[in-house]
């Protein structure tokens, strides 16, 4: 048996454990993460220094330096992440219908963990701990996969979450850190061990990760989200939110890309957004349209593709919310949008088409996270159509098993009509 193997194995017994024990002992664990994470903050950002230092030497790209940083705040941000997620209900064990076959048979709808989960991270450390917890709350066991340029961060984080979860009572070997390409390929064979893969990258990477593997993936691939200003949008308000959509925080996958403006109101509002992003030194790629208007770089096809994570935004002007919606629909990731318009039905509208898993109205594509959603924090945010769509938080860690609790109940009765089926909805949850 391979190292991965064996680490696959350890979490798979570990995550039959985890699926009984209940919240209070979870709830302690995750304290538990948190104080270790304020106790040791100082070496993590130690640790966080050296990956620092090593990727600026190897010209690692502004932003993914910027995803890298995990300092002080970062770390403070986390613990609250933390304590936001301890606070939250217990998710397993819940009922989700309830209905009575006939008397005295009852079933049940109740949410339980996925199993085991192998996630595969960009150079955010911060999503190590997220992830990690997250699992924990939700009762999975995990496989964590984080970029290279974050080994030595990583590596602490993973063993303060490990020791922390240990000492207060969690199953050995529920979490476990992978470090190389290899690994991965390795975990992608491994469908007897792992229940869910969650990659996050590029579509490219989403796409090779599905092509070999029989495990069945979540994808959380590109962000290129959009913000559309539609022709009755409150001006000031639009360009408030089209800046912070783009420059609030560039280097995240809900960060806009591109904007898209109507005719109509691209005169008055183009020069006013141009002075706006000026102050962030965004620079500016536009079609014809918008070069006749503001100063800017020609868009090329390229540009309504990319994910820039960066002071960079492609605009484009459209004649109609349909030339927009078409456009979303055609280069868009399936991440989020977002509409600024005075108008309900044209909002109404617009978010029935876009086929995003965040559709928003007249607010910042940077709300689009799940511990803004309430969810506590996120795995990531899946652009697929299965069972967990945009923020992927505790809701999206679990499925559920049926529960059928009878009185010597038999097929044989209702097949010869001696009993028939009720089928009515009841209002309580399980109990034994």
């Amino acid at each position: 048996m391979t190292q991965i193997q064996q680490s696959a194995h350890e979490a798979k017994q570990a995550s039959i454990q985890l699926a009984a024990l209940d919240s209070v002992v979870k709830n302690q664990a995750l304290q538990a993460i948190a104080d270790k994470l304020a106790a040791h903050a100082s070496a993590i950002v130690e640790a966080n220094k050296k990956d620092m230092d090593r990727s600026t030497q190897q010209n690692l790209a502004a932003p993914l330096l910027k995803r890298l940083k995990f300092d002080e705040s970062k770390i403070q941000e986390t613990i609250a992440g933390i304590k936001s997620l301890i606070a939250l209900p217990e998710p397993v064990g819940q009922t989700l219908a309830a209905t009575e076959l006939d008397a005295g048979l009852e079933l049940y709808k109740v949410s339980c963990p996925i199993g085991v989960i192998g996630v595969i991270f960009e150079s955010r450390p911060d999503a190590l701990v997220q992830i990690s917890t997250l699992c924990l709350k939700s009762g999975n066991a995990a496989l964590l996969k984080g970029g290279s340029e974050a080994l030595e961060t990583n590596r602490i984080l993973a063993d303060i979450i490990q020791s922390a979860t240990e000492e207060a009572g969690i199953p050995k070997g529920w979490v476990q850190l992978l470090e190389t390409r290899d690994d991965v390929n390795q975990m992608l064979k491994l469908d007897s061990y792992i229940d869910l893969i969650i990659p996050r990258g590029s579509n490219e990477f989403v796409q090779y990760i599905m092509n070999n593997s029989n495990i069945p993936v979540l994808g959380h691939a590109d962000g290129i989200c959009h913000v559309y200003v539609d022709k009755d949008a409150d001006i000031p308000m639009a360009v408030r939110v089209a800046v912070d959509s783009k420059c609030q925080y560039v280097a995240v996958c809900n960060a806009a890309e591109t904007l898209l403006v109507h005719a109509e109101i691209a005169d008055e509002f183009l020069p006013k957004l141009d002075i706006a992003l000026a102050h962030h030194k965004v620079t500016l790629y536009g079609c014809e349209r918008t070069q006749d208007i503001i100063g800017c770089k020609p868009a090329s096809e390229e540009d309504w593709k990319t994910e820039y994570l960066d002071y960079v935004l492609s605009i484009k002007i459209v004649d109609s919310i349909e030339e927009a919606l078409e456009h979303i629909n055609t280069y868009g990731s399936g991440h989020t949008e977002t509409i600024l318009t005075t108008n309900a039905k044209t909002a109404e509208f617009f978010m029935n088409i876009a086929d995003s898993g965040n559709v928003f109205w007249n607010c910042s594509t940077r709300f689009s996270d799940g511990f803004r959603y309430g969810l506590g924090a996120e795995v990531g945010i899946s652009t697929n159509k299965i069972h967990a769509r945009g923020p992927v938080g505790l809701e999206g860690l679990l499925i559920y098993k049926w529960k059928l609790k009878g009185a010597g109940h038999v097929v044989t009765d209702y097949a010869t009509g001696k009993r028939a089926f009720t089928h009515k909805p009841l209002r309580k949850g399980f109990s034994m």
